[in-house]
C-alpha cells in the first residue's frame, strides 16, 4: 500500500496481489456557459468538453466580454489559486445572433477613427454595405474592409465610397442573450451530447468526471437548477445553484418554499449559493468596444466552486467549504448582516434554512459561510453536510472503480479476502489522513446466500463515518462566587501572587 494518496487518480505499481484502491479526483469543476469564441482563432468546438488547468488554457475561450459567462467564471475560479475545470461552451456564433436591418452610418473624417464606421456591436457577420439611398452594393476588400471581431468598417482609398459618405449597413451580430436554458441543459441527439449532458462523456475522454457543477448566469433558473442537480446525481457531484441578482435575504429564505423556484429543493447534492457578488468588471462592453471599468454583479457559485477546489487540494475533500476566504469579489450585491454571536443575523438565518452564503466582518475578508446542502433542514442525516456527502462520493467512486480488477474472477475465499484487503487498506489510509473517523469493510455470509452466489453476485458491507464539521462551538460560562474566597489569602499577600 502507498503511504498516502493524492487528490487525483493515482496509479501504483505493486509486486504482487491486488492493486490498492485509489482516490478519484474531487476538485474538478464542471462549467457550462457562453464564450465569445468568435473573438479568437482555433477556438474549441461548441458543446465540446475542454479541460482548463491554467490561464493559457482559459484564454482559448476568449477575453472578458460582457454578456459571456465562461471567461468571467474562469477568472473567478482561478483567482482562488487552484483547481481544474471541464468547460463546455454552448454559445454558437452561427446560431445565436441578432440581425440589424439596413441602417445609415457615416464614415468618420476626424482623428484616429477617420475613414471608419463603428457598428455598435462586436462579432459581426453577414455584413452588407450599400449606398444611401440604396442602389449600389459595395464590395468587401475593394471598397471597404471589415474588422468582424470589433465591428468596424473601414473604407478603402480609391474605392467607390467617398470620404465622409453615409452608407447603409445591414449585419448580424453575436448575441449571447439568444442562448436558451435548453442550450445549457443540453441533450443527446444525432449521436452527440450537448450542454450539461456532454459532462457524461468526460470519464471516457479524460479519465474523470467533474465533481463541482456550475452554470453561472443560468443556474438561478429553475429548469437549469433542476438539470444541474440531476447531473450531480448521475456523476456523484455537487450542483451549485445561484439566486437571482438583488434578492433580499428574506426572499431567498422564502424561495425555499416557492414551488418551481430554483431554491425549492431538498437534494443533498444541491448547494444553494446566495447572494450574488459585486466585482470590478474589467471586461469589454460589446456595444462600445471599450473596457467597462465599473462595478458589476456576478453569481456566487463561481467563487464558491473555485474556493472548494482550492481547499480540496490544500486540505482535502473532507474539509467543509465553509469559513474559506475567497478572492476577486467586493462583497454581496445586497446588505447582509454577518455575526457569529447573533443567532438572528442574516447569515445564521440563511444557514438555518440550508442556504450557503457569505460572511464578511471586520478583518475577515469575504468567506464562504455554510456547511449544509439543500437537504437541510428537511433531512438531519449526516450527509446533509456538504463535506460528508462529498467524502462518501469519493469513497463510493474509488471503491467501485477499484473493483474492475476483481470483476469476472472466480468466486472463492481468496477473492473475498483480496477484495476486503484492498478496501480495508484504503479505509485505513483515509482514517490516517483524517478523512474518516473510523470504518471498515466486511463480508456477511447471511447477505450472500447460495442462490445469489450461484448467480455470480457478491455483496460486501462498508461502514464508515466521515468527520462532521465543527459547525457550532459552545461554552458554558459560570460566574463562580466561591472564587472570591481566594481574595486576601495569606500566601497571596506575602508573595504577591494569586493562587491558581
Amino acid at each position: 500500500m502507498p503511504a498516502s494518496f493524492m487528490h487525483g487518480v493515482e496509479v501504483t505499481e505493486v509486486n504482487s496481489g491486488p492493486r490498492p484502491v485509489t482516490v478519484v479526483k474531487s476538485a474538478v469543476i464542471g462549467l457550462v456557459g457562453t464564450a465569445p469564441i468568435w473573438s479568437i482563432s482555433n477556438a474549441p468546438a461548441v458543446n465540446t468538453p475542454v479541460l482548463v488547468s491554467s490561464a493559457p488554457d482559459a484564454a482559448q475561450f476568449g477575453p472578458l466580454i460582457k454578456g459571456y459567462s465562461i471567461p468571467y467564471a474562469l477568472a473567478a475560479i482561478q483567482s482562488q489559486g487552484a483547481g481544474q475545470a471541464i468547460v463546455i461552451n454552448v454559445f454558437d456564433p452561427t446560431i445565436h445572433t441578432s440581425a440589424i436591418a439596413a441602417t445609415p452610418f457615416t464614415f468618420s473624417t476626424t482623428g484616429t477613427s477617420a475613414g471608419t464606421i463603428k457598428l455598435g456591436h462586436m462579432g459581426v457577420s453577414q455584413v452588407v454595405v450599400t449606398s444611401d439611398p440604396a442602389g449600389t452594393t459595395y464590395t468587401l476588400a475593394s471598397d471597404y474592409t471589415l474588422d468582424a471581431v470589433n465591428g468596424i468598417v473601414t473604407l478603402v482609398a480609391g474605392g467607390r465610397i467617398a470620404a465622409g459618405a453615409t452608407v447603409l449597413v445591414s449585419f448580424d451580430y453575436a448575441d449571447p442573450t439568444k442562448v436558451s436554458d435548453a442550450n445549457v441543459i443540453g441533450a443527446f441527439a444525432s449521436g452527440a451530447y450537448s450542454g450539461l449532458q456532454a459532462l457524461k462523456i468526460t470519464y471516457g475522454t479524460m479519465g474523470f468526471f467533474a465533481r463541482i457543477l456550475i452554470a453561472p448566469g443560468f443556474s438561478q433558473n429553475p429548469d437549469v437548477a433542476s438539470a444541474l442537480t440531476s447531473m450531480a446525481d448521475t456523476l456523484r457531484a455537487m450542483a451549485l445553484v445561484d439566486s437571482a441578482p438583488g434578492t433580499s435575504a428574506a426572499t431567498a429564505i422564502a424561495n425555499r418554499n416557492v414551488t418551481g423556484n430554483a431554491f425549492d429543493t431538498s437534494s443533498n447534492r444541491a448547494i444553494l449559493c446566495y447572494p450574488q457578488e459585486l466585482f470590478v468588471d474589467n471586461g469589454i462592453d460589446p456595444t462600445t468596444g471599450l473596457t467597462v471599468n465599473a462595478n458589476s454583479i456576478a453569481p456566487l457559485s463561481q467563487y464558491v466552486a473555485g474556493a472548494m477546489a482550492a481547499k480540496d487540494l490544500a486540505k482535502g475533500y473532507w474539509w467543509s467549504p465553509s469559513n474559506t476566504q475567497f478572492q476577486g469579489a467586493l462583497g454581496p450585491d445586497v446588505p447582509l448582516y454577518a455575526s457569529i454571536i447573533d443567532p438572528a443575523s442574516d447569515v445564521n438565518n440563511l444557514n438555518a434554512e440550508g442556504i450557503l452564503t457569505v460572511f464578511n466582518s471586520f478583518g475577515t475578508g469575504l468567506r464562504v459561510w455554510g456547511n449544509r446542502s439543500a437537504a437541510y433542514p428537511t433531512s438531519t442525516a449526516p450527509d446533509n453536510f456538504i463535506s460528508v456527502r462529498r467524502t462518501m462520493d469519493v469513497i463510493e467512486d474509488s471503491v467501485e472503480l477499484a473493483m474492475l480488477q476483481f470483476i469476472d474472477q472466480p468466486i472463492s475465499n481468496a477473492l473475498i479476502a483480496s477484495i476486503l484487503a484492498s478496501v480495508n487498506g484504503f479505509i485505513r489510509t483515509l482514517i490516517q489522513r483524517g478523512a474518516l473517523v473510523g470504518g471498515s469493510a466486511s463480508y456477511n455470509p447471511a447477505e450472500n446466500p447460495a442462490a445469489q452466489l450461484s448467480a455470480g453476485q457478491l455483496v460486501f458491507d462498508i461502514d464508515v463515518m466521515p468527520p462532521p464539521p465543527a459547525e457550532r462551538i459552545s461554552f458554558n460560562v459560570t460566574i463562580d462566587t466561591t472564587l472570591l474566597q481566594q481574595l486576601g489569602q495569606s500566601n497571596a499577600l506575602s508573595t504577591g501572587t494569586i493562587p491558581a
